[in-house]
């Protein structure tokens, strides 16, 4: 795309793209249906336990690669000085990061909310009782380093006879 096409020419590699696309993404279901036993000559992939992580490289590599096709052809990326590029694509891959990142802490808090769970079915137990003070006993309260008490000497008496 380096210079201006003609109207022809645009025409024609707008329809490519859009062929393309439409093949990827035909690609890509087929590949989703036969993954999931949907497609009746393929059911011995259903006893292959790596297929479906084969299935999902392959079906992130796509949309890949459709989105990459989208952004630096349809989106004229491509012939855009390097500085605008970087600010439009930046964002787009701290976003991707933010959404692994939200995939992360979610697994966590799902693994944690488990053991939560398990935690509360336990049976409860008693707590254990503590004596009140007594009427008219006395709590000696020492202040924090250079802390002054209300009778000024840093050790105060407190009666408990409220």
């Amino acid at each position: 795309m380096a210079g201006h096409m003609t109207y022809e020419e645009s025409k024609r590699f707008v329809f490519r793209g859009l062929g393309l696309l439409a093949a990827i993404t035909l690609v890509e279901v087929f590949f989703s249906l036969a993954s999931k036993g949907f497609i009746p000559g393929l059911r011995w992939m259903d006893g292959v336990s790596w297929i479906p992580y084969l299935v999902g490289a392959l079906l992130i590599g796509f949309s890949l690669y459709k989105a990459h096709f989208i952004v630096f052809d349809f989106m004229h990326m491509r012939s855009e000085v390097q500085g605008l590029s970087l600010t439009v694509l930046m964002p787009m891959l701290l976003l991707v990061w933010a959404v692994i990142a939200f995939f992360q802490e979610g697994n966590f808090w799902g693994e944690r909310r488990a053991v939560v769970q398990r935690f509360n079915e336990l049976p409860a137990q008693a707590a254990p009782t503590v004596s009140p003070l007594e009427q008219g006993s006395t709590i000696e309260i020492k202040p924090a380093d250079g802390e002054l008490l209300d009778d000024g000497e840093g050790v105060g008496s407190y009666d408990v006879d409220q």
